[in-house]
Order: structure tokens, then sequence, then C-alpha cells
């Protein structure tokens, strides 16, 4: 990998890589996720798996801050209260799961990740409700936490399985996006202790990583405005559209299209 960087980094390489970090924070702003997916799909369509899932990590990282104080520490705080076993379930399985990258293949990967999404966003767009009993809750945090954070480790992608919990329960979207960034905050820090101890996490990738902060704050920025103007309504249709195509991308990587 070390060879990869000196010798495949170069500038328009570096510009295709920061244009789609700019997307991927644009629409993280907009709908409150997909930073990653938008990232490892994208950079993973002209560099190694293992490279574009460590330049994730730093603009993932910084962004999940943002979004996460948006409302202010105390509303932060409260939503760290309150879904802190879906947290622990991330953290604890994302460390284990990262160390066994080497094992499994790119496609694997995003086949495994794919599927999953663009099966429950279809369901959902067809209408077919999918909801969570009061009493099931607490389990369904811990199940959305376990498998969140075994794609994870894996994928450097863990939002999909929260996104199922949060669209399941009805979550409004203001609290909806508070609590994507606490959750994505958290499991971002567990991603890089876990590769820090695989290797994947170094200090020449994350170099890489450190270039595409910029443009991945600013395509936030501007994503809180556009944000700022969807209703509820058209909030939750676009995130199910986008996790279509997002899920439908992943999949043409893994099949080699």
């Amino acid at each position: 990998m070390l060879e990869y960087l000196l010798v495949e980094l170069t500038l328009p390489v570096l510009l295709a890589a920061g244009a789609v970090t700019f997307v991927a924070g644009l629409v993280k702003g907009a709908l409150g996720f997909a930073m990653p997916i938008v990232m490892i799909s994208g950079l993973s369509s002209f560099l190694p798996v293992e490279l574009a899932l460590a330049g994730l990590m730093l603009p993932t990282l910084l962004t999940n801050l943002s979004q996460s104080l948006r409302q202010g520490w105390p509303a932060a705080r409260s939503s760290l209260l309150r879904y802190w076993r879906m947290l622990v379930a991330i953290v604890i399985c994302m460390i284990l799961s990262a160390q066994v990258l080497g094992f499994l293949s790119g496609p694997v990967m995003l086949a495994l990740l794919g599927a999953p999404i663009t099966a429950f966003a279809l369901i959902q767009l067809w209408g077919v409700p999918l909801r969570i009993q009061v009493a099931r809750r607490r389990r369904a945090e811990w199940m959305s936490g376990i498998v969140g954070g075994l794609y994870g480790g894996v994928t450097g992608v863990w939002g999909p399985p929260v996104m199922v919990y949060l669209l399941s329960v009805d979550t409004e979207k203001r609290d909806m996006v508070r609590v994507l960034g606490v959750v994505f905050l958290i499991g971002g820090v567990a991603l890089i202790i876990g590769h820090l101890i695989s290797g994947v996490a170094n200090a020449n990738t994350m170099s890489f990583s450190a270039v595409l902060i910029l443009p991945g704050m600013l395509g936030l920025w501007l994503g809180y405005k556009v944000q700022d103007r969807l209703n509820a309504a058209l909030f939750r249709r676009l995130t199910l559209i986008g996790m279509v195509v997002i899920g439908l991308n992943l999949l043409r990587q893994a099949a080699g299209l």
C-alpha cells in the first residue's frame, strides 16, 4: 500500500478523490448520512478498497462531530444517553470485525453492504411498513448496533443498520440527523482504532485522509443549507432514494461491471 501511495496518487487522482469527498459531504449535510457510503463506493472505483477505507476516516470523523453538535452539546448528550446500547455494540463489534478485513475480498465487502441497503430502501419506497414495536426496541437497538459494527469494521460503513432502526421507529428529522451524527462520530473513532490495530490506518494512509478533510467540510456546509429547506416527508423519501442508488452502485462494483 505504501508503494501505491508513493506512485499512484497523482494530482488528477487526488482531485478526483477530493471531488468524491465534496459530493459525499454535500449529501451528508443534506440528509445526515451516506458520506462513508458515497466515499467508499466512489473512491474504490479508482483506488484499492483498503486505501478508500482509510481515506474516508478523517473527513467522516470531523463532519460527524459537526453534525452531532449542530443543536448544541445538551442535545448531543441526550442522544448519547438515549442510544447507549447501540453505541456500545457498534464500538465493540467494529473493533473486532476490523481485524478480518484482510480475509475478505473487495467485491465480497461491497456485496455484503449493497444488498441489504437496496432491499430495505426499496421495500420502504413501495410503501410496505416496517415498524418496530415499543416492547422490542431495546433488543432492536442492540441488534442494529451489532450488525452496524460488524459491517463498519470491514467496509467503513455502519450507517445502514442504524438508518433502518431510526426509520422503523419514525424518528423526527432533526432528531434523526443529530442521532446519526452521534452514532457515526463514536463509530468513526472505533473505526480508526480498529484499523490502527489492523494496519490499514497508518501515517501514510492518514495523510491521504487528511487531504480530503477540506472538500468534505465544504460539501457539508452547503448540504446543511439544503437540509434546512427540506420538509419531513421529502427528507424521508430522498433518504430512501439515496440508499437505493448507493446500494445498487455497490452491487455494480461488486459484480465488476
